[in-house]
This record gives structure tokens, sequence and C-alpha cells, in this order.
């Protein structure tokens, strides 16, 4: 309805299309199959890729429309390859990280009006004199299909509850849950353990194990990770020209990027960070930068430990 009246407000057509089954398909229901294989997904990413970016555009296309344009904060450059996503101006609003799955074919009919704004109080100060009834409507961060923020409780009425066991770094039990499901890499708060740590110390999530619906815990240092690959990625335009460089890699969409060294072969991307990475779970994606130019990415499948288990 937001849109619709802004669209009258405009004096430009207002069209709607039934995604529904589609986005059901291709982003929520990919969304409880990766907890259920014990993978962070990036719902986000899912549906750029997959809707915004393809069922949209291929209609828009179909009726003859020139490209997509959206809200998101990034920008295209002429570059020599030829077109590139780079970050926005602004960085505290950038979101090139969610934009990472697109094609050169996506960007080639894509726009982002909003990459070269200074701020986004500059957007709603013209949404307000332009009569928009959205120009203070309150930024969105949560799962859209997820509205009240409660993911746990969400998963669990899809995929059930079924108890297990949470295990330290030796293979210990020291405490249960009631599913796999409802626990991320790094997450702390609701592990309810029976057994303290030998140093007193908090513990936190550092693998869950679908098969076995095990979760192991361990001390915070554990979290850093040294080196992730995958095996599904692409490129937001040209690939890069050799098959190893230097890179900063994203692993979350307000992360900072950390200095790496890339690997592209038939088996996938491999990099390793300067400095270790905190807290990566597979299923979440990383995005490559050079400068402030997005390279690609790719889904976080493996990931090394910068902490070995102690004998």
């Amino acid at each position: 309805m937001d849109a619709r009246r802004a669209s009258d407000k405009l004096g430009i057509p207002f069209y709607v299309w039934d995604f529904s089954e589609r986005f059901r398909d291709d982003v929520i229901d990919d969304f409880i199959s990766e907890y259920q294989a014990g993978r962070t997904p990036n719902p986000c990413m899912r549906c750029n890729e997959k809707i915004k970016f393809a069922a949209l555009l291929e209609r828009a296309i179909e009726l003859g429309f020139d490209a997509v344009c959206t809200g998101h904060y990034a920008t295209l450059v002429d570059g020599e390859g030829g077109l590139e996503l780079h970050r926005a101006s602004d960085n505290a609003k950038d979101q090139s990280y969610v934009l990472g799955v697109l094609t050169a074919e996506q960007l080639a009919h894509t726009y982002f009006p909003l990459g070269l704004t200074p701020s986004k109080a500059l957007v709603r100060a013209e949404a307000a004199e332009r009569g928009l009834s959205v120009a203070q409507k309150p930024d969105s961060h949560d799962i859209c299909f997820i509205p009240d923020g409660d993911t746990r409780g969400w998963l669990a009425d899809k995929v059930g509850a079924q108890q297990g066991e949470i295990l330290d770094r030796s293979g210990a039990v020291v405490g249960s849950h009631e599913g796999a499901h409802a626990f991320t890499v790094g997450q702390r708060r609701g592990l309810k353990l029976g057994v303290p740590a030998d140093d007193g110390k908090p513990r936190f999530v550092l693998e869950v194990r679908p098969v076995s619906n095990t979760v192991v815990v361990g001390p915070k240092e554990a979290l850093a990770i040294g080196e992730i690959s995958g095996e599904r990625y692409s490129w937001a335009g040209a690939a890069p020209t050799s098959s190893e460089f230097d890179c900063h890699v994203q692993i979350r969409a307000h992360s900072e990027p950390v200095p790496a060294r890339a690997t592209v072969s038939a088996a996938g991307v491999d990099v390793v960070p300067e400095v270790p990475l905190d807290g990566v779970a597979p299923g979440q994606t990383a995005v490559l930068y050079v400068g402030t130019r997005v390279l690609g990415q790719f889904t976080i499948d493996k990931t090394v430990s910068a902490v070995p288990v102690h004998a």
C-alpha cells in the first residue's frame, strides 16, 4: 500500500505481480533446509538472487522495460572490463554486500540511484518535500517473513523439536538442547549448560552437527577462523584475471572487511584472511572486494579453525 500511494503521488503506473510461490520455494524453503543442514543462511542474499534480480527482472524485461531500479545503497561504475558494482558513498548505509550475488547480465539491467547520495537523511528530506508518506518510515532490520524476530520459535514450528546433546571440543557432554536448528555459530545465550567450563569463562557455539543432532561449544577464542572455502561462487561483473589474488573479504552485511588472499580453482574458492575471522558459520556468504569494488561472492561450505584443539 505504501508503494501504491507513492506511485499515485508521483503519477506513475503501479503493477502488482504475485511471486509468493517462487519466494516460498527459493527463499523460505531454502532458509529452512539450510538450518536443517546445520548451516546459517542469509535469506536477503537469496531474495536478491532469486526474486528481485531474477523473477522480477525477467518479468520486467518481458514487458518491455529496460531495467529494475531499486533503493539499495550501492553504485555502478563503467570499468575497463565492463560494468562494476561498488560500495555506496554513504558507508554507514552501504548494501553492496547483499548485492554480491548479482551477475554481469543482471547489473546491465539495474539502477541504484541512491548509491551516490551522501546520507539517507537527504533521501528522507526529498521524500517529505514530495509529500510521500514513507518519508519517516522506520528502517527494516528483521527477516521479512519472520516479522516478530523470533527466528528460533519460527524454525521450531517448521521443523519440530528434537532433543540432542551439547558437547565440548573434547567430545564430553556438557548439556542438552531441544533442536540443533535453534543454534548458530557464535551464539552464547540460551545454551543452559549443566557442566561449567574449567576456566569458568562463558562458552560459545562452535559447530552445529545436524546428522548427529549435536551442538559443539567452546571458548570465545576458538571462534577464530583461519580459512574459509566454498564451491558455489559467482562474479559481479568481469571475473578476476588471475587464479590467486589479494582482496578483502566480508562475511556479514555490516562487518568490517578483512585483507585476505583468495585462490580460485575447479574445487571452488579458498580464502585465507590476514587476521582470523570471528564466528564464521557454513551457509554464510563471503563477499570479496578489491577496493570499493565487489568482485564476487561464495557460500561458505567449510571453515578451518585458527585455534587447534588441545590434547
